[in-house]
């Protein structure tokens, strides 16, 4: 290990030495959907300047409750050219998070 920073109350990260690059572990704590515009959005640019403090080529990555709720889920199925009509998921592990695309512009930056 060589450092470990808590950057806020709901922001942390470990620093561990790799064999060929440091590997960063990013612990974080979301706000909720609940709450306003502001302290999501201070908490994601928050984020946005840990991932920017590493160089590209460390290993990053991020854990912790991103307080994502999904109330009505829905899929198709696409077999061939053939897709089916909408249907409501209603048990099981949903795999969809809205957040998806923003944490992976993130760790590919």
């Amino acid at each position: 290990m060589k450092r470990v920073e808590f950057v806020s109350d709901r922001l942390s990260y470990i620093v561990l030495r790799g064999r060929w690059r440091n590997i960063i572990v990013v612990n974080v704590h979301a706000p909720s959907e609940k709450k306003t515009d502001e302290p999501k959005d201070s908490f994601y640019e928050e984020l946005e300047q840990v991932f920017d403090h590493f160089p590209k080529y460390h290993m990053k990555m991020l854990l912790g409750d991103f307080k994502m709720s999904l109330t009505e889920t829905y899929s198709r199925v696409r077999v061939g050219d053939n897709v089916s009509g909408r249907f409501p998921i209603r048990n099981g592990l949903k795999h969809v998070d809205a957040l998806s695309p923003l944490l992976f512009n993130f760790a590919l930056e």
